[in-house]
């Protein structure tokens, strides 16, 4: 078959230990009271330089524990949901707040506040056959070498099998899928200059340097 642009190369993150990558289909986030849908395409694999975005001027950091799914579904049972986990890592969910509150002030949705280039770095993954199913452990991170969140994942509202089940109701999930399952208090600003350093420990980390706007 012939394609009339150039076929891109689908975003993947590496895995941990190996020269093997993960390819990413989905990234889906948990937000109370709901989930939202980030573009694959906004994937940072292993952090590194952010560039600050466009139209916001409240840039905010969001650590989070994510799930790769090497296993598709419907309708999940939530005792068997971590069968469909391959791998875990640690991720940023970057948000333009400023955007995404006007969206919840005008009952529009958050794509602009969430679902934007670069929006999503991520550590490699941890595959699961090699640490299990982290369901406690510090998630902490710290912006210019000052502590900004710090956490347990003991402490998380909806556990990584309940979310996994709660949206197999809603979508078909497939192998490639990603969960950014949330994130503790502590959420704050970032500014260009900025040096973010995220982890799970016995998991990953990941490092972040917010860099100017192109």
């Amino acid at each position: 078959m012939a394609y009339v642009i150039p076929l891109w190369t689908p975003p993947a993150l590496p895995v941990a230990g190996s020269d093997q990558q993960f390819p990413v289909r989905r990234i889906d986030g948990r937000e109370t009271p709901f989930f939202f849908l980030k573009s694959e395409f906004a994937l940072i694999a292993r952090g590194g330089e952010v560039h600050y975005p466009a139209k916001t001027s409240n840039y905010h950091y969001e650590t989070e524990l994510v799930v790769a799914l090497h296993k598709g579904g419907r309708r999940i049972d939530v005792k068997r949901a971590n069968d469909h986990v391959f791998g875990y890592a640690v991720g940023l969910d970057m948000t333009r707040r400023d955007l995404q509150q006007w969206g919840k002030d005008h009952g529009r949705p958050w794509d602009f506040g969430k679902n934007f280039d670069e929006s999503a770095p991520c550590s490699e993954l941890v595959p699961a056959a090699k640490i299990g199913h982290p369901s406690k452990g510090s998630i902490w991170l710290q912006v210019n070498g000052k502590q900004r969140q710090k956490a347990d994942l003991a402490d998380m509202i909806w556990s990584v099998p309940e979310q996994i089940a709660f949206l197999s109701e809603h979508y078909s999930l497939e192998p490639g899928d990603l969960i950014f399952t949330g994130t503790p208090a502590g959420v704050g600003p970032v500014k260009p200059g900025d040096e973010l350093l995220a982890a799970i420990d016995g998991v990953s980390e990941l490092k972040v340097r917010i860099v100017p706007a192109l």
